[in-house]
């Protein structure tokens, strides 16, 4: 027997071994991560219950808990839920819709990309919390505000960083298809779209971050529904199991954005590969 015909039979066990090792890794880390929640829940609770912290300003897992189903029992939970997960989305979409063409336009013009991307720098530097208030003038309380304050937070980075992503496309593609015949359309949609996939996923991943806390903003300063107005509402009437239970939920729902989008860029990375 050869030394390559071992080394074929030796192969599928080393790929077993991979595959079994690599699934060890990962439901240990699973482990990990499940046993520090508990324990972080499990000392919060003794520490409320031993009275090393003051339950009444720092909550506790029960009474959080309590608060869920009191909130569930009379609806309030799911309209303040809906209504953030609504103008999330929203605002998520807006985003990247407005970027990539933003980011279009700027590729296919050099003169108007010189001009704007200062502009771009500042605003996108620029605390978008000073913004809200302007909003609430321009465009008074409701959800057109909230939307527009989840859009703002998000929108001037995500515009460059589609922008960079164009622009790092190996311009020797973009030149064979100019020595092929094809026009700066073919090189947009053939090459540079599809060359910047990666980055515009991972920019979309902290998109949706920033639109929630965006929306979260807005709800602040212009709303009466909403987990952000639930927040401001618990903190002046002094039921901090409310703010805390609100903030555990966007924390939950940021956690749900984040693994629908990683799944939708797994997905993603398959076909690209097909």
């Amino acid at each position: 027997m050869t030394m390559k015909n071992k080394a074929e039979r030796e192969l599928p066990d080393r790929q077993l071994e991979f595959v079994q090792a690599h699934r060890r890794r990962h439901h240990q880390v699973t482990l990990f991560r499940f046993l520090l929640f508990a324990g972080f829940l499990i000392l919060w609770e003794v520490s409320a219950n031993l009275r090393w912290i003051d339950s009444f300003f720092f909550s506790s897992p029960s009474r959080v808990v309590k608060c869920f189903l009191s909130l569930c029992a009379d609806g309030s939970l799911f309209l303040h839920t809906g209504i953030t997960l609504l103008e999330t989305v929203v605002s998520f979409f807006l985003v990247f819709l407005f970027s990539l063409l933003s980011a279009t336009l700027l590729w296919y013009s050099d003169k108007l990309s010189e001009i704007l991307e200062p502009y771009l720098v500042i605003l996108n530097s620029l605390p978008k919390s000073a913004l809200a208030p302007l909003f609430i003038v321009w465009l008074g309380t409701g959800t057109t505000t909230i939307v527009v304050a989840g859009v703002s937070v998000a929108l001037f980075g995500s515009v460059i960083s589609f922008y960079t992503g164009f622009k790092q496309v190996d311009p020797e593609k973009i030149t064979l298809i100019y020595t092929l015949g094809g026009h700066k359309r073919d090189a947009f949609t053939k090459v540079v779209l599809p060359g910047s996939v990666p980055i515009m996923l991972s920019t979309t991943k902290v998109n949706i971050g920033l639109a929630l806390v965006g929306v979260i903003i807005g709800e602040f300063l212009a709303a009466r529904r909403g987990l952000g107005y639930l927040i401001i509402y618990g903190s002046q009437v002094f039921q901090l199991d409310k703010v805390i239970t609100s903030i555990l939920l966007l924390c939950l729902i940021a956690f749900g954005f984040y693994k629908g989008i990683q799944y939708t860029e797994h997905q993603i990375r398959i076909k690209l590969k097909m």
